[in-house]
């Protein structure tokens, strides 16, 4: 090769970077993921991977749109002569509502993104980490209903 075939192959490579980030590779991961299970026949304990199970992304959205109403709801309940019953939340509500919602939200995004993010790890050997997100989605379904009930017992 020349000297003049390789300076403008290396100025070709310069413009197209197939590593830069942007959303179309966000869009092309999420839609064309390829880890979906373990890379080697030994790995028997797979934690990270490109793909999750819709059932994830159903239960982390359900419980957050759950969590949302759960403070909307306690809002209103405590408008209505109610006592937040959860010692830390009821300090954070001292600082004013959206300080409460913020706080709320937080929390629980940050928590639900660890829990999918662990999915298929294991919690003590046994139980799958993903599961977790089961009980808080079925746990936030019998808050939400409790509230519901109390809500239309005051009216």
């Amino acid at each position: 090769m020349s000297e003049i075939s390789v300076h403008a192959i290396s100025d070709k490579r310069l413009q197209t970077d197939r590593r830069e980030f942007g959303w179309r590779t966000v869009m092309y991961g999420f839609l064309r993921s390829r880890r979906h299970t373990h890379r080697r026949a030994d790995e028997f304990d797979v934690v990270f991977i490109d793909w999750h199970h819709p059932w994830l992304f159903f239960l982390a959205v359900g419980t957050m749109l759950l969590s949302c109403a759960d403070a909307f709801l306690t809002l209103e309940l405590l408008s209505r002569g109610m006592v937040e019953a959860n010692p830390v939340m009821a300090s954070i509500l001292g600082e004013g509502t959206a300080a409460f919602a913020a706080t709320k939200m937080a929390m629980t995004g940050v928590g639900i993104l660890m829990l999918v993010f662990m999915a298929k790890a294991r919690f003590l050997d046994r139980i799958r980490t993903g599961l977790f997100l089961t009980i808080f989605f079925t746990g936030y379904c019998c808050l939400v209903c409790y509230e519901i009930v109390s809500l239309l017992s005051l009216l």
